[in-house]
């Protein structure tokens, strides 16, 4: 044995003594030596493994860094396996909606300023109207009116007329023929290149009215118009028309009315008042040289409406009144001169009163009047419902 084998059993030997000393006998010499050869071939084979795994490994991956690259295959027609990696599925592509393939509808939201600058093609007026009430290629002028020429009235309004998610503009135009005015409601809009368009005519006052005086947009685009019977000018006053509040809503061709009256009937605050006479009786002068001269008249209210006061007039064409029923008369506002208002009258009935003057015989061979006036508590007067039955001519006599 050689010396370094001496000193690895004696080495082994050591370890194994200190280990197990306190619990096993020793084995001999010879046992000790038998197990030392053992961990001697087991630790060279462990050794040899590892060093041919400490020269393998560098060598296989110097070679493998300098391994040629093979030659490309043919293309790969097959699609691949999908990756296991956890990815959102990419969603398919949206289907264009029909609002989306629509182009916008444009603004309809037309100022005044704007409406006066633009040229317009109005609805026609209607034929009373003189000739420079033109709808064609016509500039509005702006209010108030001083010729027959179309004018802007007041300001427009605002609202989604035919329900496409855009604005369009309402505006009230007027034509003046005389003292009054044929007037429309009108509806506006843009066409796709902006320029302002007329959508259509929404009332006028040629159908089944005189007047329109004011107008509103509502909700769902619906235009509330305000209309009368008779338009007030050449005398009328401003409290004779009959007024309704009528809807409109367009129909996708034109407007048309959906709510509110559609005519006016007999006006409810009439009454059909009516005067009889008899002579106007002149009496002979007295020591002055006046004379006097007397009237019977019967007035009859023939309904439905009664009458807070009666109103007479042309009674200072006859003469000066100086008693009988004229005595507790009182001035009022009247169309006509001397107007003289006495207590009313109910619907259905009938007075008869005496009339004196100190007579003025005329100056024209014409004969006197006398006509009842339907007066209400305001003394405001009345149209009557047949109106030719309410003024006499007087014939006198003596």
């Amino acid at each position: 044995m050689t010396e370094l084998d001496d000193i690895l059993v004696s080495g082994e030997f050591a370890a194994f003594r200190e280990s197990y000393a306190s619990a096993v006998h020793p084995a001999g010499t010879a046992a000790v030596r038998e197990t030392v050869r053992r961990r001697r071939r087991r630790t060279a084979v462990v050794t040899a493994a590892a060093v041919v795994l400490a020269v393998a490994i560098p060598v296989g991956a110097n070679a493998a860094l300098h391994r040629p690259d093979p030659p490309p295959g043919p293309a790969q027609t097959a699609t691949p396996a999908p990756s296991k990696t956890s990815t959102s599925p990419t969603p398919p592509p949206p289907t264009p909606s029909t609002a989306s393939a629509t182009p916008a509808a444009p603004d309809g939201r037309i100022t005044r300023s704007q409406l006066l600058a633009a040229r317009l093609d109005l609805a026609a007026w209607p034929g009373y109207a003189p000739k420079t009430c033109v709808s064609d290629n016509v500039r509005l002028r702006s209010g108030p009116q001083s010729d027959s020429v179309p004018t802007l009235l007041a300001d427009p309004r605002y609202g989604d007329l035919d329900g496409d998610g855009a604005t369009e503009t309402v505006a009230l135009v007027a034509c003046r023929y005389g003292e009054a005015s044929a007037k429309q409601v009108l509806a506006f809009d843009r066409d796709g290149s902006g320029r302002v368009v007329t959508m259509g005519r929404v009332v006028g006052t040629h159908d089944g009215m005189d007047d329109i005086t004011d107008f509103s947009v509502q909700d769902h685009g619906k235009i509330r118009a305000h209309v009368a019977d008779i338009q007030p000018c050449c005398g009328t006053p401003q409290w004779s028309p009959q007024r309704q509040w009528r809807t409109y809503a367009w129909t996708g061709e034109r407007f048309t009315q959906t709510a509110g009256p559609t005519r006016f009937g007999v006006d409810p605050r009439l009454t059909d008042l009516t005067l009889t006479a008899g002579d106007l009786v002149v009496g002979p002068p007295d020591t002055k040289g006046d004379r006097i001269a007397t009237v019977s008249i019967t007035v009859t209210n023939k309904g439905p409406v009664d009458v807070p006061l009666l109103g007479f007039t042309d009674l200072y064409l006859i003469g000066e009144p100086v008693g009988g029923d004229l005595d507790p008369c009182r001035q009022v506002r009247s169309d006509g001169p001397g107007t003289c208002a006495l207590d009313g009258l109910p619907a259905g009935k009938r007075k008869t009163f005496t009339f004196t003057f100190r007579y003025d015989p005329p100056e024209v061979d014409e004969p006197p009047t006398l006509r009842v006036v339907h007066y209400d508590r305001q003394e405001r007067w009345w149209n009557d419902l047949t109106w030719k039955d309410n003024q006499v001519e007087l014939r006198t006599t003596g």
